[in-house]
């Protein structure tokens, strides 16, 4: 095996959109790669400093919701431009925007699957950034992306990963096995 000094390799990393508004109601988004299930109900993003972080201060809610094939260009965009420095950011990326439903923050009605957040903590805040730990109070699934059982179906989501060893993004596959079944044979 090579060996490879630390990086921020934990594969994979979804590629999730954070929505916010800012003090006088504008919505932003921005991309983020280093996010996960923090327990049953909270989520965590490592952020470093944006127009974001100081939306999440004032109105302390926001939106998640994950980058897809289709929406990849604009979900890109997003990660690479500044609210700060282009105020029209949003409108660039076409998206169609409302507000969520149980927070107040914006839904982009582009992506199939948004989750509503509020923060619950901040974890090491320094003069470069934090771990944000939100509280998932909603969950929104545009209804073409749901499976027979009624609930969302991940796979029709077409929903893409980042690759940070050679930063790209990869479109996530078909169901290769169920979970909490297929090693029951080894038993």
């Amino acid at each position: 095996m090579k060996s490879f000094k630390p990086q921020p390799w934990m594969l994979p990393q979804p590629v999730v959109i954070i929505g916010t508004y800012d003090k006088e109601g504008k919505p932003n988004a921005m991309n983020a790669a280093w996010a996960g299930t923090w327990d049953m109900d909270e989520i965590m993003i490592s952020l470093s400093n944006h127009a974001t972080t100081e939306n999440l201060d004032a109105t302390g809610e926001f939106t998640v919701t994950f980058a897809t094939k289709d929406t990849l260009v604009a979900s890109d965009f997003v990660g690479i431009v500044s609210a700060k420095k282009d105020p029209d950011k949003i409108a660039k990326t076409g998206w169609a925007i409302e507000p969520a439903l149980n927070v107040n923050a914006p839904v982009f009605t582009n992506f199939p699957f948004t989750l509503e957040c509020k923060v619950h903590e901040t974890i090491n805040r320094t003069a470069t950034g934090y771990m944000l730990i939100g509280k998932v109070v909603g969950i929104l699934c545009d209804e073409k992306y749901l499976a027979e059982d009624g609930k969302p179906d991940v796979e029709k989501m077409e929903l893409i990963t980042y690759d940070p060893v050679h930063h790209n993004y990869i479109q996530l596959g078909k169901i290769v096995g169920k979970a909490f079944s297929d090693g029951k044979v080894l038993k």
